[in-house]
């Protein structure tokens, strides 16, 4: 996976979301009797949490990821419509919401009993919308168009996206080169017909394809007939605990899901549509942003009903899974930060060590190791090549800063490394506020850079003869 932490900081992905707006209602509670009534559970209502959810559960995680996000859509003169508006304007979202006559809101509340959804009501219209109102978006999406990188279209068969709506957008989206994504519903895909890709899970792709999906050859058939149907850009078909299959440039990729406990899946197909548009948006290829997609429906079907995942959330889930890149371990003074802050919150106890490590060997790597055993993350601060230079004399490191910060973070006991350009690591240390400084045990009475920060500072043994001094001094022995 491409490092989507690097490119979020030099750009804001922005996307427009249009569809089905609703809201989803949970009331909370626990439940120990049947009803005398009839033979029902009665649950005891504890709490009541709303969220955004159709559409406003893809808009909400693209908030979650970091993008700039529009929608537009139609609602109702409702509560429940200002309500939608209300929290939309709390995530910080330009909407763009036609009020049409008549028409209600979607509403979805849950009953839940111990994490165990008991039952669901709706409250809403199921109706196209008005042509007036069809109009109204798409007057709006032409004056606005040249605003946006990608256009997401959330499609939960609840009115606002009509065929014709669909037809119009996504020629217009094509015109000005934008990417239109889509979140298909029904059995015929033909109406969103020239968008850059679809997502449907396997059994929306059976009933839109007509073939049933039951090896390689199939699934390509299907994948293939899913494009031509709809002259997509990629066809793709989500596929449950197998991954997503992929149909690119006539090549079938099936990207594996990653394992983790699945606990609810309301909304992972919201969070597969944000993360694709989201990684698209940033310039990743489709083989890289379904791999991302992957990893952030991962995070969220491991929480209970219609959730999100961050940019943090979806990197530590990789680090759990030992399939993150060396790169993303090596982290800016600006990301250690935030990154602190959250492990903090956590509740994680954080160990700083820092040095030059300018030729690994088993010396560092003993002590690397300790130093981890005393918390739960390492971080380690890595002299820059100035400051080694200045340090050890003109003719250090012999190794870079960039080799020695990728060799260190491929190490299993090292969670981060930051390069810092000072003599001493003191401002990092104030950055990052560690539960424990670790440094060598030659510094026993004297003064630790930085001890006055952290909690608790603690000395480690060298192993007896290894250093980089004399393993310089070796090779230059066998050389001579």
């Amino acid at each position: 996976m491409q490092n989507i932490q690097k490119l979020v900081s030099e750009y804001q992905p922005r996307i427009l979301v249009i569809g089905d707006l609703m809201i989803d209602e949970y009331l909370w509670g626990t439940c120990d009797r049947i009803s005398p009534e009839a033979p029902v559970q009665v649950v005891d209502i504890k709490k009541e949490t709303k969220v955004l959810g159709g559409a406003g559960n893809v808009i909400s995680n693209l908030v979650a990821l970091g993008s700039e996000v529009s929608v537009m859509s139609v609602i109702g003169n409702d509560e429940a419509g200002h309500e939608v508006k209300s929290m939309l304007d709390k995530q910080g979202v330009k909407s763009f919401l036609v009020e049409q006559s008549g028409r209600k809101t979607s509403r979805k509340t849950r009953l839940m009993a111990s994490h165990s959804q008991v039952v669901r009501y709706d409250k809403e219209s199921k109706n196209s919308i008005s042509s007036t109102s069809a109009k109204a978006i798409f007057d709006k999406l032409q004056e606005k168009i040249t605003s946006y990188d990608t256009i997401l279209l959330s499609d939960y068969n609840k009115g606002v996206l009509t065929r014709e709506l669909l037809e119009k957008v996504i020629s217009y989206a094509n015109k000005y080169n934008k990417k239109v994504l889509v979140d298909p519903k029904g059995n015929d895909f033909s109406k969103y017909k020239g968008a850059y890709l679809l997502t449907p899970n396997k059994k929306e792709a059976q009933i839109a394809s007509g073939i049933q999906i039951e090896n390689d050859d199939s699934l390509r058939k299907a994948l293939e007939k899913l494009k031509a149907d709809a002259s997509l850009g990629v066809s793709l078909i989500t596929l449950s605990e197998n991954g997503i299959a992929i149909l690119d440039n006539d090549e079938v990729i099936i990207k594996p899901t990653v394992a983790r406990e699945v606990y609810d899946v309301t909304g992972a197909g919201d969070t597969v549509l944000a993360s694709l548009g989201f990684a698209l948006s940033l310039g990743c290829d489709i083989q890289n942003s379904v791999e991302f997609a992957n990893l952030a429906a991962g995070v969220v079907v491991s929480k209970i009903g219609s959730a999100t995942a961050t940019l943090d959330e979806i990197e530590e889930y990789q680090a759990s899974l030992h399939k993150s890149s060396i790169e993303l371990h090596i982290k800016s003074r600006e990301e250690i930060e935030k990154i602190s802050l959250r492990l903090k919150n956590q509740g994680k106890k954080v160990v700083f060590t820092n040095g030059c490590f300018d030729i690994l060997h088993r010396g560092h790597v003993s002590y690397l190791n300790v130093a981890k055993s005393f918390g739960d993350v390492l971080i380690l601060g890595l002299n820059s090549d100035a400051s080694v230079k200045r340090l050890k004399g003109e003719d250090r490191p012999i190794n870079n800063e960039e080799d020695r910060a990728y060799i260190l973070s491929a190490l299993e006991c090292i969670d981060y490394v930051v390069i810092f350009d000072e003599d001493t690591p003191y401002e990092l240390i104030k950055v990052v506020e560690p539960d424990i400084l670790v440094k060598g045990a030659d510094y026993e009475g004297k003064e630790v850079v930085g001890s006055d920060i952290a909690k608790q500072t603690k000395l480690v043994e060298f192993v007896d003869g290894k250093s980089t001094t004399k393993t310089i001094e070796k090779i230059q022995g066998a050389k001579s």
